[in-house]
């Protein structure tokens, strides 16, 4: 039975974790809005606060995200991209609000001679050796 065991691939994680402080009398408004259920729990409130705001300052993010050209969303680079760019003598600038991967496969080698630049508004996924050699690239 062992033998009949795929594993699957790992996926990225769709969440970052983030710590916050808050002051008691906020926590405690919260708590209360979640007791009245309003919210299923604190973190359902943070998230929909923080919705809320970026919905209201959605026509600013839109051009924002046009003036710096930000790709929006999941941007995965595989080793097989790279090396395309690296045998048409390109140097990549990446540019991401969201995530950014870098293939597991990729070495730290190809990563420096493809990639000029990289900012990432959220979330970069890349090997330890590749963000080490990216590390003076990295805005």
């Amino acid at each position: 039975m062992a033998d009949k065991v795929h594993e699957l691939r790992s996926r990225p994680p769709e969440s970052e974790k983030i710590t916050i402080n808050l002051g008691y009398v906020d926590l405690g408004q919260i708590d209360l809005l979640v007791r009245e259920g309003f919210y299923s729990n604190r973190t359902d409130f943070i998230r929909t606060a923080i919705r809320n705001q970026i919905d209201r300052h959605d026509a600013a993010l839109k051009n924002s995200l046009a003036r710096h050209q930000l790709d929006l969303g999941l941007r995965r680079y595989s080793r097989m991209d790279l090396e395309a760019a690296q045998k048409a003598g390109e140097m990549l600038n990446i540019q991401v609000l969201g995530m950014a991967v870098i293939a597991e496969d990729v070495s730290a080698e190809l990563a420096r001679s493809t990639i000029a630049s990289l900012q990432v508004l959220g979330a970069l996924q890349a090997s330890a050796p590749v963000k080490a050699a990216l590390a003076d690239r990295i805005l």
